[in-house]
């Protein structure tokens, strides 16, 4: 079982956009709930979304996206049904209320996790959320703004008594079936006809006299049939006007309801196609500011849908198929083309684009060449900025994804181009930039302080408004200022205001992708590696894994040799081990340093762990398959094992993160594998491995404690065939023997078994270890507690794949077993 898998790296759940919790409304909230109260905070913000004010609204909004950052708080909202309440919000007249609603449900799915996004779905979230990326694909390449009132749109007087009686008529036919026999026998549906006409100089009346020609079609065959062809010509007109308000798109939406009603008696008289998307083609926002200083809010409220929908994509597969079939690749692609406007909405829908696309082939048929056109501009994009950077290393991904569908004639040229992206990412220093734009921050608060002495307004609050959402970001409390509006405040919607900050996590973001995009490029596409990295790199395993690669359907898949020469060479040319390697040793000393002093940069310490991680995991799959000359030959796997021996054992004590040990433990174990096939004499002594192995051994994630015992079983296979070594193979089988009988995961207890298998196979050292550590009798008594553990969980808690794996342990057992029988009526060596 020594061999290890390479492994495919797959995204974690991404964090909200949110970053300031309210503990104390949480607290609020349980407390109310334990009390068993009727009525807590949850009830009373749910009942605002229904408040006809859309600053209420927003306000409610906000406060819920600010709540259910904590994990605790969302089974609150869940129960009382948040979905369906914030659903339709997406869809409100009001531009700030959609943003909102739009950042409540992206924070609910972020922090949820996989069962609330599933479960969101499941209540039709993508219904709304649909609605609105199709009019913000509208909505693009239109960014009006209302004037003033002119002449022209001075009150009519005659159409407001008008538009009053014509509300009048409709409440009573909506409450009375006489007023709607009346309506029919008075004539009243040329009236309303009329009404209906004027929509192009009166939406408002029009859209009430629609309301009323909803309300008395409904179920009304009489009224259908007395409708003329100039009646349906003006349904028609009002159908296909083009006007952008959201009183134009309610305008169209009755009059589609009022032509539903007549079905086949309206229908044979109507021949048209709907525009593809109509409405939310304009932005309204408040007159009184300059156009320069306007929000726009079709794109800000696009960013908070298309991150929403990544979320769910991200975690349901529902999700993703619902991407597919309702036409969403044009609507993200739409959002990637605005990169030289808007980079942060084109970052969002590349990492959307980037899920959706990998591993799923009913999408990728669907790809356009205007599709891969945009992704070729994204990536030969020239910006220097560190979110550009993160778009173009996000956009070499997706092309990544979608190289079985790129024309012959030019994959070569565009892998490469993918490679370089790749390379000019890794190659920026992280933590000399850290410091640096740490720097620049430190300039441009001493001079904002300088001009906040200068009195440049009446108001006091307006100038130092914004230094004080600055100080949010930036860290006021070291300052010692404290931040009374952090309860009401709801910037955390909106991007930070710290540009440094901002460009620092896009640079640790863009490195984070590219390494996760090499490590998926250094592994098979069979979708069970994961599964098969828990288990066993059996000689059988290893043939279903092969087989199963080779049942690929519908895909036209570029020849393996031809695609890993190419990776090969460019992963070579591009010094990209070297790069790889050097991302290990990160993060930096000085930027962790001066990340701590300040509350605005210390999340990016987890990051640059995590680039850490992902780096060590990239280097794993490079040693799984790349041959040892590629990377430097026995000189350059001497001065790795050197490396990850300082990186591990440096410290006082073996760091014992989850991720860490991972990462590290998956490096260590391809390294010694190759050095083992090559007889190559590494740094690391058995009691430093086991050591290791020991920290390892207490983690509660089975890979971690996998590649512990495959770190084992390496050493100890290599140690068997050297002389003096039987006191080293008593300590790393009795640490096997221990993990066989104790692991709480029949995958571990297999694994260690095939340790056992592999270090005492045969030698003399090896036998007389076996004989010192007892290991005869200890597999006797394993055996039946193994069989009996395989009977009572195998079928319940395990795949048919790793069952077989299993079974080939338990006939392995037995095999080994007899051997050593055999072994014990020899005379001692």
């Amino acid at each position: 079982m020594g061999k290890s898998k390479s492994r495919k790296f797959k995204r974690t759940q991404f964090s909200p956009n949110n970053k300031h919790g309210n503990n104390a409304g949480e607290e609020e909230i349980e407390k109310d709930e334990e009390e068993g109260e009727g009525f807590s905070p949850a009830d009373d913000l749910l009942e605002k979304l229904q408040s006809p004010s859309p600053d209420i609204r927003e306000f409610a909004c906000a406060s819920i996206s600010r709540l259910v950052q904590q994990t605790q708080v969302i089974p609150s909202f869940l129960q009382r049904d948040v979905v369906k309440c914030l659903g339709p919000l997406l869809l409100d007249k009001s531009f700030a209320v959609r943003e909102t609603a739009a950042g409540a449900l992206r924070n609910l799915s972020a922090c949820g996790g996989f069962e609330v996004c599933d479960d969101m779905v499941k209540q039709d979230v993508m219904t709304p959320l649909v609605a609105l990326l199709k009019e913000c694909s509208a909505g693009f390449h239109s960014n009006s703004v209302p004037s003033s009132k002119s002449k022209d749109e001075q009150k009519n007087y005659t159409e407001d008594v008008a538009n009053e009686a014509v509300n009048l008529l409709w409440n009573v036919c909506e409450s009375s079936s006489r007023a709607v026999s009346v309506f029919s026998k008075e004539g009243l549906l040329d009236v309303v006809m009329s009404c209906l006409e004027r929509h192009s100089e009166n939406v408002e009346l029009a859209v009430s006299a629609a309301y009323c020609l909803q309300t008395v079609t409904e179920d009304n065959p009489e009224l259908l049939c007395r409708l003329t062809p100039s009646s349906l010509q003006v349904l028609e007109s009002v159908m296909m006007s083009s006007q952008s308000t959201m009183e134009h798109l309610l305008l169209r939406t009755l009059a589609a309801g009022t032509v539903d009603q007549g079905q086949e008696p309206i229908h044979d008289h109507l021949d048209f196609t709907f525009p593809s998307s109509a409405g939310f083609h304009s932005n309204s926002v408040p007159s009184s500011k300059s156009k320069d200083e306007q929000k726009n809010y079709t794109e800000d409220v696009a960013n908070e849908a298309v991150n929403l929908l990544w979320n769910v994509c991200e975690s349901s597969s529902r999700a993703v198929s619902v991407f597919s079939k309702e036409g969403l690749l044009d609507v993200v692609m739409s959002c990637l083309e605005r990169h030289s406007e808007n980079v942060e909405l084109a970052v969002s829908a590349a990492y959307c684009l980037q899920t959706v696309t990998e591993d799923n082939p009913e999408l990728l048929c669907r790809l356009t060449p205007s599709s891969l056109q945009v992704l070729e501009s994204v990536m030969m994009s020239s910006q220097s900025t560190m979110e550009h950077l993160l778009l173009r290393t996000l956009a070499a991904g997706c092309v990544w994804n979608l190289k079985s569908v790129l024309p012959s004639s030019s994959q070569a040229e565009t892998l490469s181009a993918v490679m370089r992206i790749l390379s000019n990412t890794l190659e920026v220093d992280a933590g000399q930039a850290i410091l640096e734009l740490k720097e620049q921050e430190s300039r441009r608060r001493e001079e904002g302080e300088e001009r906040e002495v200068q009195p440049c307004s009446d108001r006091p609050g307006e100038e130092t408004g914004s230094r004080e959402g600055d100080g949010m970001e930036d860290g006021d409390e070291e300052m010692g200022k404290p931040n009374t509006s952090a309860d009401n405040d709801i910037s955390d919607l909106f991007p930070p205001k710290n540009e440094e900050v901002k460009q620092a996590t896009a640079l640790l973001s863009a490195q984070q992708t590219s390494l996760e995009i090499i490590v998926n490029m250094c592994c098979s596409d069979d979708p069970s590696d994961d599964e098969w990295e828990e288990l066993s790199s059996s000689d059988e395993s290893d043939m279903c894994a092969e087989s199963s690669l080779c049942e690929c359907s519908g895909v036209q898949v570029l020849s393996p040799l031809c695609l890993s020469a190419e990776i090969h060479a460019a992963l070579i040319s591009l010094l990209l081990p070297e790069k790889v390697l050097k991302k290990t040793e990160f993060p930096s000393s000085a930027a962790l340093d001066t990340c701590m002093k300040s509350p605005a940069w210390k999340s990016l310490v987890k990051k640059m762990h995590r680039v850490q991680c992902r780096a060590l995991f990239c280097l794993h799959n490079m040693l799984s398959v790349m041959e040892g000359e590629a990377l430097g030959g026995v000189v350059a796997l001497q001065a790795i094992a050197e490396h990850l021996s300082q990186l591990v054992f440096s410290q006082p004590e073996i760091p014992k993160e989850d991720e860490f040990l991972e990462a590290v433990t998956s490096a260590v174990r391809s390294l010694l594998q190759i050095m083992a096939s090559r007889n190559i004499p590494q740094c690391m002594s058995p009691q430093q491995l086991i050591g290791l192995c020991e920290v390892a051994a207490q983690c509660s994630h089975t890979n971690v404690r996998v590649n512990a015992i495959a770190i084992l079983g390496i050493t100890g296979s290599t140690l068997a065939k050297q002389h003096h070594t039987a006191d080293k193979l008593q300590m790393i089988g009795s640490f096997l023997l221990q993990v066989a009988t104790k692991d709480p995961s029949l995958v571990g207890t297999g694994e260690a078994l095939d340790a056992l298998f592999d270090v005492f196979a045969d030698g003399v050292e090896a036998e007389r270890a076996a004989r010192h550590i007892k290991l005869l009798p200890a597999l006797r008594t394993l055996q039946p507690v193994f069989k009996a553990k395989m009977r009572k969980e195998g079928r319940e808690k395990y795949s048919p794949d790793q069952l077989c794996v299993l079974n080939n342990v338990k006939v392995n057992l037995r095999r080994f077993i007899s051997y050593l029988e055999t072994l014990e009526k020899k005379p001692n060596p």
